[in-house]
Formats: C-alpha cells, sequence, structure tokens
C-alpha cells in the first residue's frame, strides 16, 4: 500500500482516535466526518477516478455520523462499523448467487485468479466481515465510549490487517504458485 493511499485511508481513523482522546466523542465524530470526505475527495483528484470502496464509507461514515452529531447519541457511529461489515458481506453474497465476483470487478486489474479462486476469496471475504460485525457489536455493547474508540481504531484494523495477510496464501494456491 502506498503512502499516500495509507493516508488517505487510515488518516481520517487516527484523527478520530486523537480528537476523541483530546475533546469527546462528539467533536471527534464531526473531525472523522470532514476527513474522511476530505480524504475520499483527495484521493479522487489525485487518481482521476472515482474510488468505489472509499466513496462508500464515506457515504456511510456521513451518514452515521450526522446521525450522531444530530440526535447527540453515540449509537449510531457505534454500529455504523456494523452495518458496514454486514452490507459489505451481503453484497458479496448477492453477487456470489448472480454468479458474479464483484471482488473481482473491484480488484481484477491487481490480482490474476480463476474463477474459483475469486469465489474462494470472496467466500472467505464474506466470512471476514461477518466477524468484524459480530467483533464490533460486542465491542461497543461492553466497552466504555473511550474503549470502543481504541478498539475501533486499532482492534478492528488489526483485524482485517490479518485477515489481509490471511488472504495471501489462499491467493497463491489457488493461482498455483508454490
Amino acid at each position: 500500500m502506498s503512502g499516500t493511499r495509507a493516508l488517505t485511508e487510515y488518516g481520517p481513523l487516527v484523527l478520530f482516535f486523537v480528537s476523541n482522546m483530546a475533546f469527546g466523542i462528539m467533536p471527534a465524530t464531526g473531525v472523522l466526518v470532514v476527513a474522511t470526505v476530505l480524504a475520499v475527495a483527495w484521493a479522487m483528484l489525485r487518481e482521476r477516478r472515482v474510488p468505489w470502496l472509499p466513496v462508500f464509507g464515506a457515504v456511510l461514515v456521513s451518514i452515521f455520523g450526522g446521525l450522531t452529531l444530530f440526535f447527540d447519541d453515540t449509537f449510531f457511529l457505534k454500529i455504523k462499523p456494523t452495518v458496514a461489515s454486514l452490507l459489505s458481506a451481503i453484497v458479496l453474497g448477492i453477487g456470489l448467487l448472480f454468479g458474479r465476483s464483484l471482488l473481482k470487478l473491484a480488484l481484477g486489474s491487481m490480482l490474476e485468479l480463476d474463477d474459483r479462486g475469486w469465489r474462494n476469496l470472496t467466500l472467505y471475504w464474506m466470512g471476514v466481515f461477518v466477524v468484524l460485525a459480530i467483533a464490533n457489536e460486542i465491542a461497543w455493547r461492553s466497552l466504555s465510549t473511550d474503549g470502543w474508540v481504541t478498539f475501533k481504531a486499532f482492534g478492528l484494523t488489526g483485524i482485517a490487517i490479518v485477515a489481509s495477510i490471511g488472504a495471501a496464501p489462499l491467493m497463491r494456491r489457488v493461482r498455483g504458485d508454490s
């Protein structure tokens, strides 16, 4: 991952974490929404294309962050990772039901897999998204708000990174590499 892409994807999350520790959850929510929208806009200008996955994330952050601020209720922000993860798993599953790997559409230019490989990778990521949703549900229901923010910033990100690393052997095996 390039430094620019990492900054675009993780910069808003780091700002959210730091802002929460310094100012509390409501100001941090505003920072998260603004930083996410700006990061995606910057990515669009830099790449001269629409990065659909980050745009999807920015829309969800804006909706759930906006609801959090409007109702002065952290519930909306806390369920956003659950909703996003379950929506991702459902959309991938619907794609498979219609015989299409939506991961192939999103990542086909970066990965070279046969149809079985794309199916296996899609099923793998569907499982990861369900795990992320369950982990978030446990975290927001059992931790303080500050604890949940820390879990969101580092726990969910850590799970996603470990899952990405875990997918690598699956991709090599399907391509026929050693």
